[in-house]
């Protein structure tokens, strides 16, 4: 019954005083400078700006934005969906809060497994959020068997 006690009592106290990497001031720097706990050791200085750094070359990615009115969506756009031989099938409009009109008519829009799945009527379309992929962004209407891309306007 010690024992288990024991033992019990030191996993505990063990699992309690794990140590933490960096305190919330360090935090608060590496954030301010945009550096990196990787970067700093290779000459990125957190006592200077974000900006600073980046003339520096230390800062790649560009500062976070507190507000999502100035982020830019991959979805965001005028999409055509078309048809197999060709044929215009819908006129997609998606703006930068990931609101969706297909045929001017709104829709309801969800993130799926990186991509952006909306339903309108018995068509199903998904556009992808890495446009890095070509040929990726399809709708299909399961009911008439039919399938074809879309594309960026």
């Amino acid at each position: 019954m010690k024992t288990r006690l024991l033992t019990s009592v030191f996993v505990l106290a063990l699992a309690h005083s794990s140590a933490h990497a960096i305190n919330a001031k360090y935090a608060k720097e590496l954030e301010r400078s945009g550096c990196t706990q990787v970067s700093e050791a290779q000459g990125c200085d957190i006592t200077k700006t974000r900006a600073e750094n980046a003339t520096a070359g230390f800062v790649t990615e560009a500062p976070a934005e507190s507000s999502s009115a100035g982020k830019q969506t991959p979805y965001a756009g005028h999409w055509l969906a078309v048809g197999p031989t060709g044929g215009t099938v819908a006129n997609i409009r998606i703006n930068n809060k990931e609101q969706v009109w297909v045929n001017n008519i709104r829709v309801k829009a969800k993130r799926s497994d990186g991509a952006l799945v909306f339903k309108h009527g018995l068509v199903t379309y998904t556009i992808q959020g890495d446009r890095r992929l070509k040929g990726e962004d399809t709708w299909s209407d399961f009911v008439a068997g039919s399938n074809g891309k879309i594309l960026a306007k």
